[in-house]
């Protein structure tokens, strides 16, 4: 899979959280923590799922 596929559905992800948190009238700074930190788990999760074994010899 590659990395761009990750990050779209993490976009995804965040902006349903995003959104849900809105709804329910939590304070905007909150939800921009929370996108942030969902971010980060995505670039994390995408980077280490994607990349290429390194080759011993």
């Amino acid at each position: 899979m590659s990395f761009a596929l990750y990050m779209i559905g993490f976009a995804l992800l965040i902006g349903g959280v995003a959104w849900a948190l809105v709804l329910a009238g939590v304070a905007p700074t909150y939800v921009a923590v929370a996108c942030v930190i969902l971010a980060g788990i995505g670039v994390i999760t995408g980077v280490s799922r994607t990349r290429t074994k390194d080759i011993s010899q």
